[in-house]
């Protein structure tokens, strides 16, 4: 059990990193992987969603401490729990961000990380449906889909957008994220294209790379400062050590890094201390500044009967099944997220605060239960929070998960800009594109409209994204809240790196697989000591008026 490199965690950045560190024969790779292999059929299913999410065989499903915001509600945070990670279980919604979130990682320390320098890895890891250009790569190993949309409400909600006085953008990953379009989506073939699918099938045949599923890592194991390897449960119960030349890679996400990191004696000295675990090395800001995307859903009767509600039935899942195990086409292909508007909640927002995305069928909130009429339901999801959480451990014991508190809406100006998402919302679909479709407002339901009844339906169904991270933030040796520096070193420490979207300093505006990825990416070179990729200096679109108009 001697390697060069040990990556734990064969998800959406170390499936990246056991490519790149595999394709220089000379190193030898060993992944980790807590969860079992991603053979299961419905890991392939882009309609799968929602069985996946729940089932806990692929997914951790943790479950977050009372929100002090939310009527003390416990938040299910599903992580996925198998080769491919979390890109394995996902709604494959592919968004990169807006420029200016990059050019804010910069500013907070983190030369490097501007979008100048990440548009890069960006285009080497895709290769887009859409077409190569400017921004967009042609030859990576990440299929992204640009969906076609068809169904008649997907269409009056890209329509109505524009009737809104919003822009209209043809690549929201592109020039102009501002504005309403189409969604992108991790498919190929029909079939769900996670890191796994991209990067792992194609490294697996190398003799340089030893790949371990349902393999519990317990704690890391240090020669003084050194990381020197990880001490690991494998599938039988048997406590095993395996050893690193050049490096251990967390890759366990935002909830596995920060937790083996305290287990292991580094973060918070009070808190470990508290549990009876030696400090290793005082580092404050392990598991602090938790960042999520909270999330809303309006649900409306439609008038017409033309959403998906029927091919959920129990004959048309059938056909549709039968119609993708032959194909690969149909419904089943489809993670049913087409558009989306990335929108700014007011005047003097500098760019988009605010995603909303149509699904044409609407669910229950609490099951996942189709609801048995024509609906469908549109989600607000608010993407930069201001409120931040926390993760500790729950013990000593690494099979006991640890505590998550986000503290949904803690700041009163996210339950302000969240006010405003659904007063938009509203807005929306009172325009003329919706005229013939949209019906009775299901739920939050036309008698809420003041602050306070907003605020309350929000205490009562805000949720989350599963876009948990920022736990372990990059940033200076000065800063006393940052874990790593910019090539992902752990601070006070050598031999060690965490390489997974808790390192973002803040989340991304949009979904955090598409950063994710990139972040492995760009650090797998620094990692093998590469040249960074040459910068990409390009314009990108900004809302003259930002100052004068919503």
């Amino acid at each position: 059990m001697e390697f060069d490199y040990i990556i734990v965690g064969a998800g959406s950045a170390g499936c990246v990193l056991a490519n790149r560190l595999t394709s220089d024969a000379s190193n030898r790779v060993l992944l980790l992987e807590a969860g079992p292999d991603n053979t299961a059929l419905s890991l392939k299913m882009p309609a799968a969603v929602l069985s996946n999410l729940n089932s806990t065989k692929h997914n951790w499903a943790f479950q977050g401490e009372p929100e002090p915001e939310l009527n003390g509600r416990r938040i299910q945070h599903d992580r996925g729990k198998t080769i491919g990670g979390s890109s394995s279980i996902n709604g494959m919604v592919f968004i990169r961000g807006h420029a200016l979130d990059y050019e804010g990682w910069q500013q907070a320390g983190c030369p490097g990380w501007g979008y100048a320098d990440v548009l890069p890895y960006f285009k080497r890891m895709e290769t887009y449906g859409g077409g190569k250009d400017e921004f967009r790569g042609g030859d990576g190993p990440l299929h992204v889909h640009r969906a076609k949309p068809q169904d008649p409400l997907t269409l009056a909600f890209l329509k109505a957008g524009e009737e809104a006085g919003y822009p209209v953008t043809d690549d929201v990953s592109g020039f102009c994220q501002e504005g309403f379009g189409v969604s992108d989506r991790t498919v190929f073939k029909g079939e769900r294209w996670s890191t796994a699918r991209a990067y792992l099938d194609p490294a697996r045949g190398r003799s340089n790379l030893t790949v371990l599923t349902q393999a519990q890592v317990q704690r890391l194991a240090f020669d003084g400062t050194r990381a020197t390897g990880v001490i690991y449960k494998d599938r039988g119960g048997t406590i095993l050590t395996a050893h690193a030349h050049n490096e251990v890679i967390l890759s366990a996400g935002a909830v596995g890094s920060p937790h083996i990191l305290m287990l292991s004696g580094i973060g918070p000295a009070g808190h470990l201390a508290h549990l009876g675990i030696d400090v290793l090395c005082d580092l404050p800001g392990v598991g602090q500044n938790l960042n999520d995307h909270p999330d809303f859903v309006l649900k409306y009767k439609c008038k017409q009967p033309v959403s998906f509600w029927p091919k959920t039935k129990p004959l048309a899942k059938l056909a549709a099944g039968i119609q993708w195990l032959t194909t690969r086409s149909g419904i089943v292909a489809s993670n049913l997220f087409e558009g989306l508007g990335c929108i700014r909640s007011g005047p003097g927002v500098e760019y988009p605060d605010l995603q909303l995305i149509i699904s044409p069928i609407a669910v229950d909130d609490a099951t996942w239960q189709p609801l048995q009429e024509h609906a469908f339901q549109i989600h607000v999801g608010l993407m930069r929070a201001h409120s931040r959480g926390k993760i500790e451990l729950r013990s000593s014991k690494p099979g006991d998960p640890p505590r998550i508190l986000v503290n949904y809406l803690r700041d009163s100006r996210d339950r302000e800009i969240m006010r405003k998402g659904i007063r938009l919302v509203r807005e929306l679909v009172d325009q003329p594109a919706f005229s013939e479709l949209k019906g009775d407002e299901i739920f939050p339901g036309h008698a809420a409209q003041s602050d306070e009844d907003l605020d309350q339906v929000l205490r009562t169904h805000a949720t989350t994204q599963w876009h948990l991270s920022c736990t372990a933030r990059m940033g200076a040796a000065t800063d006393t809240g940052a874990v790593v520096d910019p090539g992902g070193r752990v601070h006070g420490l050598s031999g060690l790196r965490v390489v997974d979207a808790s390192i973002m300093p803040f989340v991304t505006n949009g979904n955090t697989n598409a950063p994710t990825i990139m972040l492995a990416e760009k650090l797998s070179d620094d990692i093998l000591g590469r040249a960074p990729l040459p910068r990409i200096d390009t314009e990108v679109w900004h809302n003259m008026d930002d100052e004068m108009c919503q």
